[in-house]
């Protein structure tokens, strides 16, 4: 069976991957966006194309061939994602059955349209609809509610709150209904659904116990051994509730205000096909999912994170419009006494709790202004305390290029106006850590023109810790 596999950089498809590359006669095609964004042993060993889901040429050269695909695709970090998943998926499906794919295998969200129903949720909604559109390809359409797992959204914005608040004051939507689900059950939905013998679209809604939000994040502080209380007020609208999330947790605003508008509609199971079609795959609970979830962080088992989907924008233009800074603060030491290897390892231990090797309090302070305007600020922190790859993201940073031993550059998603980037590159007997910056306007060179002094300490002690850490792994 040929499989095509859309979103392999994503929270789901990162894991569903795996387990992919485990089945037994199943030829599996990535399309990705950039293939640098997948490992050199996946490229070597698997077919790759690139493009996205509105390159129509690319999508025939990703579709051709296949038996059945995986559309693990959505739009959520643009502002105008309900139209870009709708066209989207009107590119695939209508590209999937010219191509003669038997199968399409969809991840949506659970939920019904009504008048409260969120944006984002109809948005989720008209793609399963339009998925499950084509006459000859078919389409099993899975639902599902809160997903919980070490490093989704939903879960990572309950350990969050539970962890950093014990009053915790919520709005009246935690009085909601969900049907949570454990991440690893929805990928053996999503595995089983392969070889599902049904030939007709066909609409599975997944999860497992009935509870309101208030007893889930109740629930989630047990399993972290906390004791919190949730006082509810009337008065929280969902713009204060997203600027609440996005100040305690580590989604930036845009994405904390579409989770919460969609927390205002119960999302619990509207037929029993998982049941019936399913029979094989007996849901765990809600606890035992934080459980796993929690152990897989203790553990640093954190195979993938929310935040992935946004490493999976990755755009290779980027790592050439370094070209084009404007302001430069480059370091230079020699580091001839040093072994490259050490060396190239404390410089990809940089952020998350390992911190910015000095100042790490004026870094924090700038973290919270990116929180106050809206961005992601430090708390993503790292997905993994030691290693680090392509594409994911590192606090307000994300990783744009790294090269075994010799570079990393970092690209800023901070709110600023301009890009900037951080770069470090082992030369000969060199070490160079650079960071450029390229100004939106004239208050883009004010903002450089501002931080100078404080670059000139903060980069400076930068480069020498770096040594400095590299003597002490010695």
């Amino acid at each position: 069976m040929k499989v095509l596999l859309t979103g392999a950089n994503g929270y789901i498809g990162r894991r569903l991957k795996q387990h992919l590359l485990t089945q037994e006669g199943v030829e599996l095609r990535f399309f990705v966006r950039n293939k640098k964004s997948l490992s050199k042993e996946m490229v070597e060993k698997h077919e790759v194309v690139e493009g996205d889901a509105f390159d129509t040429e690319a999508l025939k050269k990703a579709l051709e061939g296949i038996d059945a695909a995986y559309y693990l695709i959505h739009s959520l970090n643009n502002k105008n994602y309900k139209e870009l998943d709708k066209l989207a998926a009107e590119n695939f499906i209508q590209t999937a059955t010219a191509c003669g794919v038997k199968r399409v295998i969809y991840l949506g969200g659970l939920g019904v349209k009504n008048s409260d129903t969120s944006e984002h949720l109809l948005s989720r909604l008209e793609t399963g609809e339009i998925l499950s559109s084509s006459h000859t390809t078919q389409t099993i359409w899975l639902r599902a509610g809160v997903i919980i797992g070490s490093g989704s959204a939903s879960f990572e914005i309950m350990r969050n709150l539970v962890e950093k608040l014990p009053l915790l004051i919520t709005p009246k939507w935690v009085q909601t209904y969900a049907q949570p689900i454990a991440v690893d059950d929805v990928i053996k939905y999503l595995i089983a659904s392969l070889s599902l013998e049904y030939d007709k679209n066909l609409t599975v809604d997944i999860g497992c116990e009935k509870m309101r939000y208030k007893d889930m994040m109740l629930e989630a502080a047990k399993a972290l051994g906390l004791k919190r209380w949730l006082l509810p007020v009337p008065f929280m609208s969902i713009t204060l509730s997203s600027y609440w999330l996005n100040l305690f947790t580590p989604v930036p605003f845009r994405v904390a205000k579409a989770l919460i508008e969609g927390l205002k509609s119960e999302v619990t199971m509207q037929n029993n096909n998982a049941a019936e079609f399913y029979p094989q795959i007996k849901p765990i609970s809600y606890t035992e999912s934080v459980k796993r979830a929690v152990e897989q962080i203790e553990q640093n088992q954190v195979i993938s994170r929310w935040s992935d989907a946004d490493g999976a924008i990755w755009d290779k233009s980027h790592a050439n419009q370094i070209n084009d800074a404007i302001f430069v603060d480059r370091q230079e030491v020699d580091i001839s006494a040093y072994e490259k290897e050490k060396l190239f390892k404390v410089i990809t231990s940089i952020g998350g709790k390992n911190g910015w090797f000095g100042y790490d309090f004026l870094w924090e302070i700038r973290g919270v202004i990116d929180k106050a305007l809206g961005g992601v600020g430090l708390s993503r922190g790292r997905r993994d305390e030691c290693d680090l790859r392509l594409g994911e993201c590192l606090d307000f940073w994300r990783v744009e290029d790294i090269q075994k031993n010799e570079r990393l550059l970092l690209f800023a998603q901070m709110k600023i106006p301009g890009s900037a980037w951080l770069e470090f590159k082992i030369i000969d007997n060199k070490l160079v850590q650079s960071a450029y910056f390229y100004p939106k306007g004239i208050w883009g060179r004010i903002y450089w023109y501002s931080l100078v002094p404080l670059h000139y300490f903060i980069f400076k002690n930068m480069i020498e810790s770096i040594l400095k850490n590299a003597e002490k792994d010695a």
